[in-house]
């Protein structure tokens, strides 16, 4: 039933007002007494707000909602509040179609995977605690937590003074940014600033692709950088001030190499480039790998040694703040970062990278396929590790083979230190996921 990032799919099919009933039920069935709910712009968001508050109610737990929020607003609430639990009705950067379910507990973190069982299972098996008539929950709306994280944001950052910044909010809930930005000082123009959940500026997921309004507006103006949202607000990506948009890898490796020093660890997927292991190696700093997926990034945060934790996908955590994704403190921490360091084009540019390749293989049956890849690297003798798929260093690089927890493919990355050395895992990796694929799908020998 859950992701890695919730429960997500298509209104009407995967996620429906019934879903988010059952989710409430048993959210309050496992003693989630207090519950904060907000959500993002689109519009069956209302819907299921509803139907998750009568949930809870219905089985006896109290209700806060706070209306349309970011993500990492709610996540906070959690606590401001002092609830045991909050949820999100958003589907972050899926298209205007979908819709879905996160949770998190008062720490910010999201509902790990014992706590995501628990429900699972109250959900599959209908197993819920109804009050009786003089036993249910109560109601209400709180406003001020938008204010309340921009203030939060302010006494984390400091004064912006004298930068230029545009921000693209892609129709989404992310309008905390611009608020905290100009609360810190420095000119802010925005971009899609009107909420609609259906994202007529652009698509929801912020990527070189879909931010072409972003680029061309920040490189034909005085601006210093550029950052955009998803839907919900937890994911930010940057342009620079040319209007080059910033691989996330490289920001993942500013933001790591910003916050760690000599012994600390950042938490990081299999499958972040080698740039960010050598920004960090820069000030005696290392990398833990963690699986792909920010709720597992930030699992891994709660250590006390790691001191930031990051996603390619434009997830940023620090651990002292909040453990949920917060775009909006990554936003003005980027500003903050080129006020004392500089343009931002030059610090991406004084980053060594290096080739990589990626494509996805279409499969029938995923877990066949993988299996037969885990054993193909085990006939080889190459050490592996499989925390989340087959990932593999080699010499001058290294290979991941990864089942899409979302979609019909088995996903190949490979990276390494010069063009030829990337070539050469890519292929050896990609044959061996072909054959992989032709030896699941041959029929079974009678």
């Amino acid at each position: 039933m859950f992701g890695t990032s919730g429960i997500r799919g298509a209104v009407g099919e995967a996620v429906t007002a019934e879903l988010a009933l059952s989710v409430g039920r048993a959210l309050a069935t496992e003693g989630y007494e207090r519950v904060v709910i907000g959500r993002d712009v689109r519009e069956s968001g209302a819907m299921l707000v509803d139907a998750l508050s009568a949930g809870v109610r219905e089985c006896g737990g109290d209700v806060v909602e706070v209306g349309v929020a970011p993500t990492p607003t709610v996540a906070r609430g959690v606590d401001w509040l002092e609830a045991d639990a909050g949820v999100v009705i958003t589907a972050s950067h899926n298209p205007a179609t979908d819709n879905g379910i996160k949770l998190w507990s008062p720490t910010g973190q999201a509902f790990d995977a014992d706590r995501r069982a628990a429900i699972t299972d109250r959900v599959e098996n209908e197993r819920y605690d109804l009050a009786s008539w003089d036993e249910l929950g109560t109601g209400r709306s709180h406003d001020g937590l938008l204010e309340r994280h921009a203030a939060a944001i302010r006494d984390s950052v400091g004064s912006l003074e004298g930068l230029d910044v545009v921000v693209d909010v892609g129709n989404g809930a992310g309008s905390v940014t611009a608020d905290a930005l100009v609360e810190l000082g420095a000119s802010v123009r925005t971009l899609n600033a009107q909420q609609d959940g259906r994202f007529p500026g652009r698509p929801s997921e912020p990527n070189a692709e879909t931010l072409e309004d972003l680029q061309r507006l920040v490189g034909a103006t005085d601006a210093d950088l550029g950052v955009a949202h998803d839907g919900d607000g937890d994911r930010m990506v940057a342009v620079d001030e040319r209007g080059e948009f910033v691989p996330k890898d490289l920001l993942l490796a500013l933001f790591a190499r910003e916050a760690a020093g000599e012994g600390d660890l950042v938490a990081a997927p299999l499958n972040t480039s080698l740039a960010v292991d050598d920004a960090l190696a820069t000030v005696g700093a290392s990398l833990t790998r963690t699986a792909v997926g920010d709720v597992y990034v930030a699992e891994r945060a709660t250590d006390p040694d790691v001191v930031f934790g990051g996603e390619p996908s434009g997830a940023w955590i620090w651990p002292d703040e909040t453990l949920c994704p917060d775009g909006m403190l990554a936003a003005c921490k980027l500003t903050a970062m080129v006020g004392r360091d500089g343009p931002l084009g030059a610090l991406v540019d004084d980053l060594e990278t290096y080739p990589i390749r990626r494509t996805a293989i279409e499969v029938d049956d995923k877990p066949a396929v993988m299996d037969r890849v885990e054993a193909t690297v085990r006939d080889r003798g190459l050490e592996f590790d499989a925390l989340d798929g087959v990932r593999i260093e080699h010499d001058g690089g290294w290979t991941l083979v990864r089942p899409s927890g979302t979609e019909p493919v088995v996903r190949i990355t490979a990276e390494a230190r010069d063009d030829d050395r990337a070539d050469e895992l890519f292929e050896d990796a990609r044959e061996i996921v072909l054959e992989a694929v032709e030896g699941a799908d041959a029929p079974a020998a009678e």
